[in-house]
């Protein structure tokens, strides 16, 4: 008799849900995904893909038309307040540490692609859900929703760093704490001097820019400012007030944003790490799992390598057990196995980094810049030193496994592919 086919129920629509319910339905599940907001609507931002997250698209069957999509970085670096190199970036050097090089998106695009290789019915917007029971070797999970109670094989937590996944699964577990700085971002109009992307640290506070390939520019900004604050007037002109005299093209930059499209956002991360990433039928994914500090630019990405880890372990045959997809939990805990340990430490590895470019005292900042650029000028390039073991990291699926890489994107820097949607 043919086996039914299991059902996978994913709580949380963003990158990390999209993804994992993508993966999901390629390894053989029926899934749906429930996501409370009435649309899909993704803030105004961009998203660097470094080339960890890239092979996880690639296993996704997205790699391609994201890099199609996508504006790559080429050459780089970090810069101080008043413009001065402090580090400079090779494109050439990270291909040949990593594989690949960074590129960049409008998050909108990103959504947009994943929901497009999900089947037509998996997306449900506007359903609350909530976890009823997180099932067992022997009983499914339960959500539910307002139209009814759903049974399901495996749920997915994908439901952000507010987690109501996670805070039924282990209630007792510290919550997200303030990381010390609060976050701006913003998508302009190019400048008309072309520049070369970048981000500075000043005093107190990070500025970064990057091109993206609609002729358009995604920049964000962070300072150390107490919990909760918000500006008097608009966010435009705290910007100004903070920003305004560093080097260019930052103050155009400011000067090209409206203040309604400038976001702003406390930054928290989950600083006391979770055992494990699942418990009973339910694993739980990106923030929900691991929320981090932006420092390294790795969310996103972590998030889309937690998808592809999940359904390489709930795929029929990937467990030695009898029936591994009527019992999921022997797959669930070899994911939690792969994930806490390299997620753990990058939230680890991102906390510090926010620590070293959010420094307020002007002597210590002297003395970071000044180690920063000597140790760039005498070994290799620490930014790159820094990535290692975090944008090598290949897919458990072939042909990474036997070390095959993706290859370099497309280095057009014209914008001629629009994309998909404009938010």
């Amino acid at each position: 008799m043919k086996q039914q086919q299991p059902r996978a129920v994913v709580i949380g629509g963003g990158i990390g849900g999209l993804a994992a319910a993508i993966g999901l339905h390629e390894s053989g599940w029926s899934v749906t995904v429930l996501e409370r907001a009435a649309s899909l609507e993704p803030v105004g931002a961009g998203i660097g893909l470094a080339p960890n997250g890239q092979r996880a698209l690639d296993i996704l069957g997205l790699g391609d038309r994201v890099r199609a999509l996508a504006a790559w970085q080429g050459d780089g670096g970090i810069r101080a307040r008043s413009g001065r190199w402090l580090v400079r970036t090779s494109a050439a050097e990270a291909e040949a540490a990593y594989g690949g090089s960074l590129v960049m998106l409008h998050r909108a695009t990103l959504v947009d692609l994943l929901v497009s290789a999900l089947p037509g019915e998996a997306l449900r917007t506007g359903t609350r859900a909530r976890l009823a029971d997180p099932g067992a070797a022997n009983r499914p999970a339960v959500v539910i929703t307002d139209d009814g109670d759903i049974e399901a094989d495996l749920v997915v937590g994908a439901d952000g760093i507010n987690s109501a996944v996670r805070t039924a699964l282990f209630p007792a577990h510290p919550q997200p704490v303030y990381a010390g700085f609060t976050a701006w971002r913003l998508v302009v109009p190019a400048p008309d001097e072309p520049f070369v992307p970048h981000e500075t640290w000043g005093r107190g506070g990070v500025w970064g820019t990057h091109p993206l390939r609609d002729g358009r520019v995604y920049a964000y900004a962070t300072a150390r400012l107490p919990e909760g604050g918000r500006a008097h007037d608009t966010e435009k002109a705290e910007l100004e007030r903070r920003f305004a005299d560093w080097h260019d093209p930052i103050p155009g930059l400011i000067a090209a944003a409206r203040s309604e499209d400038i976001l702003r956002n406390d930054v928290r991360h989950l600083t006391t790490p979770l055992a494990a990433y699942h418990r009973g039928r339910v694993a739980l994914v990106g923030d929900a799992a691991h929320a981090m500090a932006p420092s390294l630019g790795q969310g996103g990405n972590q998030a889309i390598e937690d998808a592809v880890v999940l359904a390489h372990h709930m795929t029929p045959g990937a467990e030695p057990t009898a029936d591994p997809i009527a019992d999921p939990t022997p797959g669930l805990a070899a994911y939690s196995a792969a994930r806490v340990p390299r997620t753990t430490e990058i939230v680890r590895r991102a906390a510090r980094a926010a620590r070293l470019t959010h420094l307020d005292s002007a002597p210590l900042v002297a003395v970071r810049d000044t180690l920063v650029s000597t140790a760039t000028r005498l070994g290799p390039n620490f930014i790159v030193r820094g990535f290692s073991s975090i944008a090598d990291w290949r897919p458990p699926q072939a042909p990474y496994a036997a070390g095959t890489t993706t290859g370099a994107p497309e280095r057009s820097t014209e914008a001629t592919v629009r994309e998909p949607a404009q938010r």
